[in-house]
């Protein structure tokens, strides 16, 4: 059985890696909170075995670092990604787009990529639709076992990642490692959400 003591080190242990993923992910736009928090564990020297923090204790550093230091050009950055999400969300209605990620939750680091989900009948139907639309893709490796593939696309403006899914996955909801059902949302959503931010700046 661990001691206060020992626990306290492990939870002041914790906070650290937190805030210092937390800077990684704001400053060198690591999107993979657990890559994020492992290289946090080996800048500050700590050994592998090391109980690291949940999605949520980086999460809330991130917020609280992009409020300190990042407030006004994050906002920015913020209300220009969901701008962009909601175009390329118009054009692939056909699809059942949402948005998820750090734009649709509002922390949006200086490396942030936009993340919409699609549930097509098939990957090919969104291939042709985009070469239609002479929006210019590559396949990007997906980082769930669950989608079949990930489209980017990457202009000046953002990186936008095109993640499919079966047509039925759109009524199960994804699970994070940590077990939290991810948000996601629909274009209506999205549009309400850039109108507030656009009214709040």
């Amino acid at each position: 059985m661990s001691s206060q003591p020992d626990r306290e080190r492990g939870s002041h242990l914790r906070r650290r890696v937190a805030g210092v993923a937390a800077r990684l992910i704001a400053e060198e736009g690591i999107s993979n909170l657990a890559l994020a928090k492992r290289k946090a564990a080996r800048r500050l020297g700590l050994p592998e075995n090391i109980v690291l923090p949940d999605d949520r204790e980086v999460e809330a550093e991130l917020r609280t670092y992009q409020r300190l230091f990042q407030d006004d050009v994050q906002e920015a950055r913020n209300a220009r990604l969901l701008r962009k999400a909601a175009a390329l969300m118009t054009i692939l209605q056909r699809f059942n787009p949402y948005l998820t990620g750090a734009v649709l939750e509002g922390m949006a680091g200086r490396y942030a990529e936009i993340d919409i989900q699609l549930f097509p009948d098939s990957t090919k139907d969104v291939e042709i639709f985009l070469l239609d639309q002479h929006l210019p893709f590559r396949h990007s490796v997906p980082r769930t076992d669950r989608a079949e593939a990930v489209l980017t696309l990457d202009d000046r403006d953002a990186i936008a990642n095109l993640v499919i899914y079966p047509r039925q996955a759109e009524r199960m909801a994804a699970k994070t490692r940590d077990g939290r059902t991810p948000e996601r949302a629909r274009l209506d959503v999205v549009k309400a959400l850039l109108a507030a931010t656009t009214a709040a700046r």
